[in-house]
């Protein structure tokens, strides 16, 4: 289809969707067993690491690919084409390994160099971190912690605690998975495979260094000859989450002739192929994907432009951007859903699982609607406030 990789593509970007089809027959061989046992079995994992894609977004300076956005983007689009659950994994951890641009290099070589377990973990400040001397005391619990399963190292987002008011309330702590307590607790509708169960962690202390201070984040990481981009954390966290549900739409995109070519529907004569309100419907859906795709392309060159400068209007974009692929995703998946009928429904089906996908992919704070409210209140004048 259109976003089939051409001699004109970058040759980064070709190398590493070379990569991922290394890995595609044993992602094809497990996704059958992950989406039965609700996780991403160890030897998907293992062709990963051998392909170094858990380490892309990561400087070379700490064993990482150190890719540009818009490759990182098409790995993942790439990736969830055969298992969005993969794709969603893999996001995560690129979007956390971006962490190691703002930890002191000797803490960001540990976690990312020396050791090839995933680094993932709970962004979402639902734990406590209590100044103590030489780091902190941290206990809390997390949620959707995708790819815990395989992880060495796992990230805790934390409000500061105390009788003293910190100048930034939040940290990213990072502490070993072995200190952790995990909580099967992830059953849903969709990507089943990613395993994102929650965790606990009782009165845990983290040294200073293994912390990072959530104020930061909304810059760049500070110049040097390690930083791997010049993008500000929360600015590239949409990149992931859009990249998984737009290769979903894609998919759909792919599987949807293989239906319409082959179903005659019940009490027809031609099959759906043959449709008028078919075939303007799978156009339809293909200009929503088409869209998505350019959107999100022109957002990823803009953000390796412009990352070092940061701001608003770079936040602003690319949250625009992010919040299109999710609806036009979710639109053109639904379309095609719809005109296929009951035969979406087969048991197995790629069509139902990109459905039941999509909808879960979309669920997550940065494709949500909430952020054209964001950034149509920038665009009247106002800050760019997040919105839940």
């Amino acid at each position: 289809m259109f976003w089939s990789a051409s001699p004109q593509s970058p040759g980064e970007t070709t190398e590493w969707l070379d990569r991922v089809e290394r890995t595609t027959p044993v992602l094809v061989r497990y996704r059958e067993r992950a989406e039965r046992e609700r996780v991403t079995p160890a030897e998907v994992i293992e062709a990963l690491r051998a392909q170094n894609i858990h380490r892309m977004w990561v400087s070379p300076a700490f064993g990482g690919g150190g890719v540009s956005v818009r490759t990182g983007s098409a790995v993942l689009q790439a990736l969830a084409r055969v298992d969005a659950a993969v794709a969603w994994q893999m996001g995560v951890q690129g979007v956390i390994s971006r962490l190691s641009d703002y930890l002191p290099e000797q803490v960001a070589r540990q976690l990312f160099h020396d050791s090839d377990g995933l680094v993932v973990g709970g962004i979402n400040p639902t734990g406590q971190a209590e100044p103590v001397a030489g780091g902190y005391r941290v206990r809390g619990r997390w949620s959707f912690a995708s790819g815990s399963t395989h992880a060495d190292w796992l990230v805790c987002a934390s409000v500061v605690t105390g009788p003293e008011v910190a100048a930034s309330p939040t940290r990213m702590l990072f502490v070993p998975s072995d200190a952790v307590r995990f909580e099967d607790d992830w059953h849903t509708v969709g990507l089943r495979g990613t395993g994102s169960v929650s965790f606990t962690v009782d009165d845990l202390f983290v040294p200073d260094d293994f912390a990072v201070d959530g104020g930061l984040l909304r810059r760049p990481p500070r110049d040097r000859p390690s930083r791997a981009h010049a993008i500000a954390y929360y600015d590239f966290g949409p990149f992931t989450t859009a990249s998984t549900a737009l290769g979903i739409a894609q998919d759909a995109l792919s599987e949807f002739p293989r239906i319409a070519v082959g179903t005659v529907p019940a009490r027809g004569t031609e099959t759906l192929a043959t449709s008028h309100t078919v075939q303007a419907g799978l156009a339809r859906a293909a200009a929503l994907v088409r869209g998505a795709e350019l959107m999100l392309t022109d957002a990823a060159d803009q953000a390796s432009r412009s990352g070092a400068a940061g701001g608003e209007e770079l936040s602003a974009l690319i949250r625009l951007a992010a919040a299109t692929v999710g609806e036009n995703a979710v639109r053109a998946v639904d379309s095609l859903h719809s005109l296929a009928g009951t035969r979406a429904l087969t048991a197995g089906g790629r069509l139902d699982r990109c459905f039941r996908d999509v909808h879960s992919a979309v669920a997550h704070i940065t494709l949500a609607p909430t952020n054209f409210e964001m950034v149509g209140a920038y665009l009247l004048g106002n800050a760019l406030l997040m919105r839940r």
